[in-house]
């Protein structure tokens, strides 16, 4: 049963976001032999606020 997390900055639609889960899943199914209802993909959508590198947040920029 394989988990996928993927964490990525909001702004993403609903869309973006379905057609994501939808790729993901077909690709995880076609590499480990899994079947699709057994792959669960989880996303972490994250604030700018709350997301930095070298020391800048990305609302920042």
């Amino acid at each position: 049963m394989p988990f996928v997390t993927i964490q990525f900055l909001e702004g993403r639609s609903d869309e973006q976001k379905k057609a994501l889960v939808s790729e993901v899943t077909d690709v995880v199914s076609k590499n480990l032999k899994a079947p699709k209802e057994n792959i669960h993909v989880i996303l972490e959508e994250m604030k700018k606020t709350d997301y930095a590198v070298g020391g800048v947040r990305k609302s920042d920029i």
